[in-house]
């Protein structure tokens, strides 16, 4: 098995659109919530943006299923997508843009976020993510254990989900439980370069700067860090997943609320330098 160059860090899930000069068709619409009744939609959405993401094929492509079909692998990876999506709009904080949900976007709110926008009475309770027993259970994320072939749980269960869990926490530190962090962005092919994306985001940048928030990401494609890095974001290391064929690489970008980067702050997190 080929080992991943200088693998010394963690990138997550999220593959999104291409950037684009013109923010126009995303300036026409608005961001707004997903409720739980739009979840097949936004797993459709995400599900076909990241039809070709090698993180998200890493627990359907195993090798361990041969006598399964290109619609077998469809349907899996569509499944998952659908129950993020689900877990995402139980808590409130999965969102879209564009007419046709042309793009999504699924966040883990700060435990102690009180949003106040639309009514002004839209509380995401504290502790509210979508790793509690029962969003898990209710959103279909548990069955999991059964869809996956064995390769596909071992990488999922034991390799996947704690190498993000460990290297959130790593770099953020104390500031792990209080940030913003953006689990998957997804642009419909057919809907990139419209602006979407960026729109997205800075709807949740714009809260994480009013409460003096850091942002948080997991990059799976290299063409999007150019996106980033114009909202803000800054390279902190780089993870791989290593049990398949070649290694699967990710990288980790954190964004510093306005107010740190108006002070010029490079250490942030604690006492860490992500700079390094």
């Amino acid at each position: 098995m080929e080992k991943c160059r200088d693998a010394v860090a963690i990138e997550s899930i999220p593959s999104m659109s291409q950037a684009s000069s013109s923010s126009h068709a995303a300036s026409t619409y608005e961001v707004r919530k997903l409720d739980k009744s739009e979840y097949k939609q936004a797993g459709l959405c995400l599900a076909q943006a990241f039809k070709d993401d090698d993180v998200a094929m890493y627990f359907i492509k195993t090798g361990d299923r041969p006598k399964w079909t290109p619609e077998d692998e469809w349907n899996l990876h569509l499944h998952i997508m659908e129950c993020l999506a689900y877990a995402h709009c139980l808590k409130g904080s999965a969102f879209v843009i564009g007419p046709n949900y042309d793009c999504v976007a699924l966040w883990y709110f700060p435990t102690s976020f009180l949003i106040d926008y639309e009514t002004k009475q839209d509380r995401l309770p504290p502790g509210g993510n979508i790793d509690g027993f029962c969003t898990l259970l209710r959103s279909g994320l548990m069955r999991l254990n059964f869809k996956l072939s064995k390769e596909g749980k071992k990488r999922f269960f034991t390799e996947f989900i704690p190498l993000l869990h460990n290297t959130k926490h790593e770099v953020l530190g104390e500031d792990d439980d209080d940030s913003w962090y953006l689990v998957y962005i997804g642009t419909k092919p057919d809907s990139r370069g419209k602006g979407y994306a960026r729109a997205l985001i800075e709807h949740v940048t714009k809260l994480a700067d009013r409460d003096n928030r850091t942002s948080y990401l997991e990059c799976s494609n290299p063409m999007n860090l150019k996106l980033y890095g114009r909202l803000g974001f800054k390279f902190v290391k780089k993870i791989c997943l290593n049990r398949g064929e070649k290694p699967v690489e990710m990288d980790i970008m954190t964004r510093p609320s306005m107010t740190a980067q108006l002070a010029g702050k490079t250490v942030g997190f604690g006492a860490r330098d992500i700079t390094k």
